[in-house]
């Protein structure tokens, strides 16, 4: 198996401690795995779900800022 060293913030080690300490992970190796697997299965269902979304059509560039434009206008009276 390959070694990684990595820097982060000291938040971000007390974070993965604290879950290694609350028993979740045996390591800081096993949390770090484990986000990185979820991670992919995210990436492939969402790469799966783009192929089975059809077939793309073409970009209107008009339609896009129009129901950005909606969108902002609701958010707004929100």
């Amino acid at each position: 198996m390959a070694t990684l060293n990595i820097s982060m913030p000291d938040e971000m080690r007390a974070f993965i401690e604290a879950r290694v300490s609350m028993g979740e992970y045996q390591s800081a190796s096993d949390y770090l795995r484990d986000l990185i697997r979820h991670d992919r299965e995210e990436t492939e269902r969402l790469l799966v779900e783009g192929v089975e979304s059809g077939t793309a059509r073409p970009l209107d560039m008009a339609e896009l800022k129009k129901r950005a434009q909606a969108l902002l206008k609701q958010e707004k009276t929100l």
